[in-house]
């Protein structure tokens, strides 16, 4: 491993001296005071490690959130029943609350007041609300109904809401700044319930457009647009999934894909009279790739069970959709039975119709998680655990390797009392996730850290994070009057990295050019003449790779430059051996004619057997 920033093993140490979380399932660790009837939990993961914990209870001002942040080791920061984080009256009922932990270490809280304005507040690591106590208001008083939060590069995030027929969206600069509002309206369809997925260049919101059908269901249709900070639409509307009457209640949920796409789904019973989760994608450039309309059922269309409760993961390495649900029987829905899937970006299943985990009879359980290990060596699966004959619950977690068997199995808590979850899950993060919970029965928030192998308390370190160099690293060199040129390619590593760095001069010190991590060839042209050695690295979050070798075991690449025929011969190209765009990236056609409008650098053999680049606009 060339370089390493990693500090997790030196950090285990310590942590191992003073570990504040406990490893007794009866006791746990007690985040903040507060009152049994407590709910909607949302919890974030900060940068360095430590856990945000937002909860919402009646207040002096209304159904209020209130926020306590807990650091690596189990320790709390903000006091014995942690910050009440606004003083603007809200409403007695809950309207949706939104949570975000930033890169600079803050969280942002976003929440509905009374008069159905939405405010955001801002919470530095150490408490302090650097816009005060009140926040400020989003989208210039519109909105007041469900809120979505996404954190962005440098601190700032964007923000979405709706009135229940229109939503709103707008960028936060990390000072605070706003930029303008977005506004997505369509005169006879209520546009609503957006989730937002991060892009290099903006942000995506897959929304629904929806019409009343009755009183209780929606013929509803799921969207999907593109915009950037500055309020420009850079996507036009694409539609995800087509149009369904549904339950009003069911909305739809998207997760990120690791590669700049990510995974929309949704349970409904307007296919078949029985409900079931269905699954589409769509890639970085807002492009579906799953080509059936109605997406992916979990399960084979089976009018004698539903599949729904479905909470997702990302499996790092194949960048997979892996989602646990509940299978019922349709009549009484009184069977529980947790099953896991697994479905790609184009939508096949390799689990076929999914492996049963646990069959609880009528025994019930509540809000299954699944969160993918870091090392993307399997995965974490937690669940409230009915106590028979009580009301009251205990939460366990077991693990499952990548082909869905299980390898551990922990109680989390065995305290029986009744137990109000989170609404998401914090994922794994340095070695361990945390799960929190409301004591429903005599009050109090508790918390718990699971590590990678199912151990709590102590987190067992990591093994060696992956830190795979790309292999088969190759190339030829042309010298194209006045200049030189290359053409280089690799073989990617099995973990993705953030992206690649190729050094020209062949040493680490001097130019060099950041390459996409789903590129495996580049293209230089325009060269200075005495760079004739390249080297070649994978960087991930938290290492960059040895230099990749080549097919001499060579830790470098040397270029000798054949002679390439000026554009301004008359021989023409017969064999194209590559297109590339102004990025130096390979174009995925040797056909001219599939080309978008631009300019690009054709690489190509002629009949008298010269190598020459040649420049064309199409």
């Amino acid at each position: 491993m060339k370089k390493l920033s990693l500090l997790l093993l030196a950090m285990a140490s310590t942590f191992a001296l003073q570990a504040q979380w406990v490893d007794d399932p009866m006791t746990n660790t007690l985040v903040a005071n507060c009152d049994p009837s407590s709910a909607e939990l949302l919890v974030a993961t900060s940068p360095e490690g430590g856990t945000f914990v937002q909860w919402a209870s009646m207040s002096s001002n209304g159904w209020s959130p209130k926020l306590q942040y807990v650091d690596y080791q189990g320790y709390k920061q903000w006091g014995r029943d942690g910050v009440h984080v606004t003083t603007p009256n809200l409403a007695t009922w809950s309207p949706g609350y939104a949570l975000a932990a930033t890169d600079d270490g803050a969280v942002v809280s976003m929440f509905r007041t009374a008069d159905a304005k939405h405010w955001v507040v801002k919470v530095n690591p150490d408490g302090s609300t650097p816009w005060g106590t009140d926040g400020m208001m989003l989208f210039d008083g519109e909105g007041g109904g469900r809120s979505e939060l996404l954190a962005d590069k440098g601190g700032g995030f964007w923000a979405l809401g709706t009135d229940m027929d229109n939503s709103f969206l707008q960028y936060v600069n990390a000072d605070g700044t706003l930029m303008p509002m977005i506004t997505l309206s369509i005169p006879t369809k209520k546009c609503t319930n957006g989730k937002l997925i991060p892009s290099s260049d903006g942000v995506f919101v897959v929304y629904a457009k929806q019409t009343l059908q009755g009183y209780t269901n929606y013929n509803k249709e799921i969207c999907l647009a593109k915009y950037d900070k500055n309020g420009e639409q850079l996507l036009p509307e694409t539609l995800l999934l087509e149009l369904q009457t549904i339950g009003a209640s069911y909305v739809h949920y998207a997760i990120p894909d690791g590669l700049g796409g990510a995974y929309v789904y949704q349970w409904h019973n307007a296919i078949g009279g029985a409900y079931n989760t269905y699954v589409t994608h769509f890639d970085e450039n807002g492009t579906p790739t799953i080509t059936e309309p109605n997406g992916i059922p979990v399960h084979s269309p089976d009018p004698n069970n539903f599949y729904i409760n479905a909470y997702p993961t990302i499996d790092p390495i194949t960048h997979d959709l892996v989602m646990v649900y509940r299978q019922t029987e349709a009549y009484s829905q009184t069977q529980y039975k947790l099953c896991v899937n697994r479905i790609t970006m184009t939508g096949e299943k390799p689990w076929g119709d999914g492996i049963l985990l646990l069959d609880n009879g009528t025994q019930h359980f509540y809000g299954p998680r699944i969160d993918a290990l870091e090392l993307g060596d399997g995965f974490a699966v937690t669940y409230h655990q009915d106590v028979p004959g009580a009301n009251a619950q205990t939460i366990e977690a077991f693990g499952l390797d990548t082909d869905g068997n299980m390898t551990w199995s922990t109680q989390i808590c065995s305290n029986p009392y009744s137990k109000t979850g989170t609404e998401n899950s914090t994922g794994f993060h340095e070695g361990q996730c945390v799960v929190t919970w409301v004591n429903a029965q005599d009050g109090g928030l508790y918390g718990q850290n699971l590590g990678w192998d199912g151990s709590m308390g102590e987190v067992t370190p990591l093994p060696s994070l992956p830190c795979n160099p790309p292999t088969d690293f190759d190339g030829y060199g042309y010298y194209h009057f006045p200049n030189t040129g290359a053409v280089l390619s690799w073989t990617a590593p099995e973990t993705l990295p953030l992206h690649y760095n190729l050094y020209l001069d062949g040493s680490n010190e001097k130019d060099i050019i950041e390459v996409d991590a789903e590129s495996t060839s580049y293209h230089i042209d325009d060269l200075p003449y005495e760079y004739n050695i390249f080297r070649l690295t994978a960087v991930y979050e938290d290492c960059e790779s040895d230099f990749a070798l080549t097919h001499n075991g060579d830790d470098y690449l040397l270029i000798l430059y054949e002679l390439s025929v000026p554009e301004a011969e008359d021989e023409e190209i017969l064999t194209i051996t590559g297109i590339y765009n102004l990025k130096g990236q390979l174009v995925n056609t040797k056909d001219i004619n599939e080309l978008a409008p631009g300019v690009y650098a054709i690489i190509g053999t002629t009949g008298s057997g010269k190598i020459i680049v040649k420049k064309v606009l199409k």
